[in-house]
């Protein structure tokens, strides 16, 4: 959590914003088809595919959490986009603890309308019911003593801090029992000692608390937690080099996650120190104040979800950095993925063969479709606003098709050079309709060695596609179903 600034100019722009408030929580709707109930591992494997070509965009909104999404509503707002994840607080007052369910009633209609739900937890001391930020979290450290109590279990401060634990258990067992997998952030930034939980490296330090978090939580059937782990881009404590100190170990942790508060954007030491940490597990900005750009996010191109803190959306954001990066073919908002079920109630959308089926969406966060929705052979395919028609349900074959409307996405007559349109066609096995999609998001026909591609990175509505030589712009990023 950072200090609570709130400039003029922030007041101001917030002022000017017309904001949904709370009639929006009841009524906010996706784009995209209702999520359906998934697993931890489907959504992990899930940021295991986007990273390294896309990223999530996501929006924290701390207290109150009686007005549990109203920096979401901000963000679209501006953007025109409803970010693709939802941060949540379980809060630190009696007023805001009083909220939880408003807070989690939010969670569900988030992850309903197709939004990640990431939850924070800024913990009071174990010593203490209630508090404030000042005093009760920030600036209330542990002495010594008390530390190695709290570790140890079955003592005094050990049994209060589990009782604490306890408190958010009904909400999670709402979530799992809605098949809602919560990436959740305990104990973050534990590299700086701001906060009572942080700066003690070792394995008897910060890291130990995070294990005794996971298990106890674990030991209570919450079985749909993701759990992420988070430092600072601190200099303390070894900067980059001491991030390993406070690590907890790969089998408590499912996403490790930075917060570039120092730099803004993580220099390189910090990303390539978070990557080399996570041993292989997805990677995330787990609180950014200025949005990334989109050649930042190429340039780090690991960071599977950024999420913006709460009122630095207008702080610390030009309107136009906002939109250029939520327009961004490398970002994914709500309505341009689906998170694959994960054994819930809603069966995978995969037909047989290790086929997936959903929106193929582009640059504009706009997506392929077929022309009038016909099937008739000729049909062009052109970028579209993405609005759920069947004219924008691709089936990615194993076999190396695109499918629609029960035909295939086809280089028109056979052809190979630069500037070839693309058409709906009989199914028929030719060069024409083989696809392959690269792990950096182009999508190449290996019979003409060229990419699939939007004329001159168009967003109108109506732009015919085609193919063309592989290139840098965005215009030939593509995001298929998972």
């Amino acid at each position: 959590m950072r200090p609570k600034i709130f400039t003029r100019r922030a007041a101001a722009l917030l002022a000017a914003l017309p904001l949904a408030g709370a009639a929006w929580l009841a009524t906010s709707t996706s784009p995209a088809s209702a999520t359906g109930a998934s697993t931890p591992d489907a959504v992990i494997g899930y940021l295991h595919q986007i990273s390294g070509n896309h990223t999530v965009s996501g929006v924290h909104n701390k207290e109150p959490l009686s007005n549990p999404s109203q920096y979401t509503a901000q963000a679209h707002t501006i953007t025109g986009k409803w970010p693709g994840l939802w941060g949540g607080e379980l809060g630190f007052t009696a007023t805001d603890i009083a909220n939880r369910q408003t807070m989690v009633n939010q969670a569900k209609t988030e992850w309903a309308n197709g939004s990640l739900v990431n939850l924070t937890w800024h913990m009071c001391r174990p010593d203490v019911a209630t508090c404030a930020f000042d005093g009760g979290i920030n600036g209330s450290s542990l002495s010594d003593s008390d530390w190695n109590q709290l570790i140890t279990g079955g003592t005094a401060l050990n049994n209060a801090y589990k009782a604490k634990l306890d408190t958010a258990v009904p909400y999670f067992q709402q979530l799992k029992d809605a098949g809602i997998p919560v990436l959740f952030r305990p104990l973050h930034e534990m590299n700086e000692g701001w906060a009572w939980w942080g700066g003690r490296s070792g394995p008897n330090g910060s890291a130990r608390l995070f294990q005794i978090t996971h298990d106890y939580l674990q030991s209570k059937g919450l079985s749909n937690i993701i759990w992420v782990w988070n430092v600072k881009d601190s200099d303390a404590n070894g900067g980059s080099g001491g991030a390993s100190g406070f690590y907890p170990g790969d089998n408590y942790v499912d996403v490790a996650s930075l917060d570039p508060w120092v730099h803004g954007f993580p220099t390189s030491d910090w990303y390539q120190a978070i990557v080399n940490v996570a041993h292989g597990k997805p990677v995330s900005l787990a609180e950014v104040g200025t949005v990334p750009t989109p050649s930042q996010l190429a340039a780090q191109p690991q960071w599977t979800w950024f999420m913006i803190w709460a009122d630095y959306i207008t702080s610390a954001n030009s309107a136009s950095g906002l939109q250029a990066t939520f327009n961004s073919a490398r970002v994914l908002s709500q309505g341009q993925f689906t998170v694959p079920a994960g054994g819930g109630t809603t069966p995978p959308t995969t037909p047989p063969g290790g086929s997936a089926t959903g929106p193929v969406t582009g640059v504009g966060g706009k997506c392929v479709d077929v022309a009038g929705a016909s099937s008739a052979n000729g049909s062009a395919v052109q970028l579209y606003d993405c609005n759920g028609t069947t004219a924008q349900s691709w089936t990615v074959g194993s076999d190396g098709t695109v499918r629609a409307l029960g035909k295939c996405l086809d280089a028109t007559g056979q052809g190979t050079v630069n500037g070839t349109v693309l058409q709906l066609w009989d199914c028929n096995g030719s060069g024409a309709q083989q696809w392959v999609a690269e792990s950096d998001g182009h999508l190449k026909n290996p019979q003409s060695g060229r990419y699939l591609d939007v004329p001159g990175g168009s967003t109108a509505n109506g732009t015919r596609l085609q193919i063309w030589d592989r290139n840098t712009n965005a215009w030939q990023l593509w995001h298929l179903p998972a």
